[in-house]
């Protein structure tokens, strides 16, 4: 998996890109659908955003964001929503669709 590292008015320290690429690396191992992610740092003021895009197989985008006063925080938020996303599309068509209601 392909992993890219962007940032916008920020600096980004080397473990804070370990953390990111080790996050992905791990996700690729659970979910072997992706192909390459880009990883966003930027830096508004006193608010830092972190904005994960990762691209699969068949034209699938997940995309996750996440916010706080540092990117710590930020990442850890981005990575929860990408996390989720994850699962929520793995799950079978027969486990997504909804019981027959009896009468």
């Amino acid at each position: 998996m392909v992993i890219t590292f962007q940032s916008h008015h920020a600096v980004i320290s080397d473990r804070m890109r370990a953390r990111a690429s080790r996050a992905m690396e791990r996700y690729a191992e659970r979910f072997p659908s992706m192909l390459e992610a880009t990883v966003r740092f930027e830096q508004d003021g006193p608010f830092r955003r972190v904005e994960v895009l990762v691209h699969g197989r068949r034209n699938r985008r997940w995309v996750a964001e996440g916010r706080g006063r540092t990117y710590g925080p930020a990442l850890t938020a981005a990575l929860e929503r990408l996390e989720t996303q994850l699962a929520r599309g793995k799950r079978t068509v027969k486990d997504r669709a909804q019981p027959a209601r009896r009468t």
